[in-house]
């Protein structure tokens, strides 16, 4: 099986999880369930959860325990696309090729939506640390680092960094900030939560968390390149909007030639971090080089 069928093969895994979660839901609270799972399902490449299931796997842990946490980073995930989308934000109308949340459900309601993803996560995490309780200690570790991996130390500070930055001309470490915090911190936390499930021992979670830093900041990298450069269809999404919003990125700093090649730099960095684990680690290698060339 390719590299793509590989990825298919894992991404189908964990919509199969999430489709549990929600089955036959019926009730009066019906609407905000809809709304959750409108933007649970629609789409996207579910990076991190099987993110979360990879790490777990490479230290050999219990993959039946991740399963919930790898469903939960993605619920959070959602939520922060929910939110970043209001008009209050980033004021976007399509998200991975439909018409955002707050589109179809209001803006009361899409808040809502985002505020139940996130509760309904750690739900799921608590719940599978109880079914598990030998693994009490590593399930609220992981916890800990999902918890502030999403929260003002992680993804939401550089949100709020992002926001105040908006028609401002910022510099590249206050770029970096941005996109260490709100994008990396959710993907280092995906990994190392796994790992530390997966009960990996101080070298391993190192390898792993330097894995994670470096294609978290390759992939808002690209992902800023793309708002140039990409295709909107492919995309799914409204492309320019950094420039409309006079967002300072790595190719408004550096330009896009420099902004591809810390993007390359970063990657290799990445693969040769991961190479520790041998043959295990061929996956997260050939997904590093996919992540270096997707165009959406």
């Amino acid at each position: 099986m390719d590299f793509k069928g590989m990825l298919n093969e894992r991404k189908n895994e964990i919509e199969k999880l999430i489709d549990c979660y929600f089955a036959g839901a019926n009730a009066p609270q019906k609407t905000i369930l809809d709304a959750m799972n409108y933007s649970l399902n629609a789409g996207g490449k579910r990076l991190r959860p099987i993110l979360v299931l990879e790490a777990c796997k490479l230290v050999n842990g219990k993959k039946e325990l991740a399963n919930d946490f790898a469903c939960s980073i993605e619920m959070i995930h959602t939520y922060s696309l929910i939110h970043d989308d209001l008009p209050a934000m980033d004021d976007d109308d399509l998200r991975r090729g439909k018409p955002t949340n707050h589109k179809v459900y209001g803006e009361g309601m899409a808040v809502l939506a985002g505020d139940g993803l996130l509760n309904y996560a750690y739900e799921k995490m608590i719940h599978a640390s109880l079914k598990y309780p030998e693994y009490a200690e590593q399930s609220l570790k992981a916890m800990k680092e999902i918890a502030t991996g999403a929260g003002i130390y992680g993804m939401i500070g550089g949100q709020v960094v992002d926001l105040e930055s908006e028609n401002k001309s910022v510099d590249l470490e206050t770029v970096d900030f941005i996109h260490k915090h709100k994008t990396a911190s959710l993907i280092i936390a995906s990994m190392r939560s796994g790992a530390i499930l997966g009960g990996a021992d101080d070298k391993e979670l190192n390898l792993i968390t330097e894995y994670a830093e470096k294609i978290g900041l390759a992939f808002q990298i690209i992902d800023d390149i793309l708002d140039i450069v990409g295709d909107q269809e492919k995309l799914g999404k409204d492309i320019g909007s950094d420039q409309e919003n006079e967002k300072s990125t790595y190719p408004s700093l550096l330009g896009l030639d420099e902004s591809r090649a810390i993007a390359r730099r970063l990657i290799q960095e990445s693969k040769d971090a991961i190479s520790y684990f041998g043959d295990k680690a061929e996956f997260l290698i050939e997904l590093s080089d996919f992540l270096a060339s997707r165009d959406h």
